[in-house]
């Protein structure tokens, strides 16, 4: 199962940060318009979405991870979903529907690092650091490329984040999100 450490954080400046990655980065930075709705589980399994982008495709996705401040370990699971209407539909159905976030997303590749510079619909800029491990990679050595490149992009100092856009959504009002 794909495994990476994750750092999320608010950021001041996103135009500094924006060229700050654009220097370190490793490949062309793409772009991408994500709707993400996400579904109920119970306690301890985990956060379910279905993340659908602006050209139409989709995918699902499942992943667990801790909810705090630092580096964390996540493991997740992606599946294309050709009809991404039909499927909130049904996951909705079945599970239940929590809540929706939408953002505007650049994605620079640092090394294996995938930077993502987010602007969230009604919460402002983020930054998330994902450092994609190898299989059978301690997770102290992904935490520690994670702060290292936390320093080499001025974010040290910044806010960060514990748990998922949408918990911040619904922090700022019970319907936020929906």
């Amino acid at each position: 199962m794909p495994r990476n450490i994750e750092i999320k954080a608010r950021v001041a400046d996103a135009a500094e940060l924006h060229r700050r990655a654009r220097a370190l980065a490793t490949a062309p930075e793409q772009q991408f318009v994500q709707d993400d709705s996400f579904f109920a589980l119970s306690a301890g399994r985990g956060r379910l979405k279905l993340r659908q982008f602006g050209d139409g495709s989709a995918e699902l996705i499942h992943y667990q991870r801790a909810d705090d401040t630092g580096a964390k370990a996540s493991d997740y699971v992606r599946v294309p979903q050709p009809d991404g209407d039909a499927c909130r539909e049904a996951l909705t159905r079945a599970l239940g529907f929590v809540g929706r976030v939408r953002k505007r997303r650049t994605l620079l590749m640092v090394g294996r690092t995938r930077v993502h510079l987010d602007a969230v619909e009604g919460l402002g800029d983020f930054m998330e650091l994902e450092v994609v491990l190898r299989d059978g990679e301690p997770e102290a050595a992904g935490s520690a490329e994670a702060e290292a490149l936390m320093q080499a992009l001025g974010l040290a100092e910044a806010p960060r984040v514990a748990g998922a856009y949408l918990d911040l959504l619904r922090a700022l009002s019970p319907a936020a999100g929906c």
